[in-house]
């Protein structure tokens, strides 16, 4: 029974790959058909089958980005949390924003 490879590499191929992967640009032969690409060229791609989207490019931020979001866990009273829900979408921006003043009075200088 023949295996199905899923893009992972297997003990048989994996010289090949590492001679690859040793390559520099100026080993690797110029193709007219395969031109080189810039990461800008690939901003806002798309991969489609059949004419629907099934995927995007990863989207970077910039540096003129707030910084991102940090997921934690955190233990609150029910009631606390039910309020907040019961506020409808957006609740945890604004559960944020109450904590984000809080944070603000309370800074020790």
């Amino acid at each position: 029974m023949k295996r199905a490879t899923t893009g992972n590499t297997t003990p048989a191929d994996a010289s090949g790959l590492a001679r690859v992967q040793a390559m520099t640009d100026a080993e690797i032969q110029f193709d007219e058909d395969n031109p080189r690409t810039t990461p800008e060229e690939w901003e806002g791609a798309v991969m489609k089958i059949g004419g629907v989207v099934v995927g995007h490019t990863p989207r970077r931020r910039g540096s003129g980005k707030k910084p991102a979001r940090v997921a934690i866990q955190l233990r609150l009273p029910p009631d606390v949390l039910a309020a907040f829900r019961a506020t409808g979408r957006g609740w945890q921006t604004r559960m944020g924003e109450v904590l984000q003043e809080w944070a603000t009075r309370h800074r020790v200088t």
